[in-house]
């Protein structure tokens, strides 16, 4: 699992903080919060009702844009469903089938929570989905 409060980067090891996340973004955005890593530069947000709990691992740059684009082909499965409870049914199904082909326990299948080589997996595994 995932550590929610990370004091240590799962990039490069450096001194991760805990700061406001208008340092990245000029301004605060959603929770206002994020862990920061001193080295490196890796950063991730934070929940906005639980705002000292990171939403995944520490990302850089290519994590972050590899996110996006699976995040991208992914929502592309579930978001076109026209009710909230469809849409809320569809996603669910979206995720097991994801965990399933990378053969993780959905508890683990989370965006957030890969790193590059689960990254690339996942966007092979949508990408052939959607050709």
């Amino acid at each position: 699992m995932i550590e929610l409060y990370p004091t240590k980067c799962n990039l490069c090891g450096g001194v991760v903080v805990y700061i406001s996340n208008s340092k990245i973004y000029g301004k605060e955005y959603g929770s206002g919060k994020c862990y920061y890593c001193t080295e490196c530069g890796a950063y991730v947000g934070t929940h906005k009702p639980r705002p000292k709990e990171a939403l995944g691992i520490l990302g850089n740059a290519e994590m972050r844009e590899m996110k996006m684009r699976c995040h991208d082909m992914f929502d592309k499965k579930w978001k076109n469903e026209q009710t909230s409870k469809k849409r809320h049914s569809a996603r669910k199904k979206a995720y097991r089938e994801l965990a399933n082909n990378l053969n993780i326990p959905i508890e683990e299948c989370h965006f957030g929570y890969f790193d590059m080589i689960m990254l690339n997996k996942a966007y092979e595994i949508l990408k052939a989905e959607n050709a």
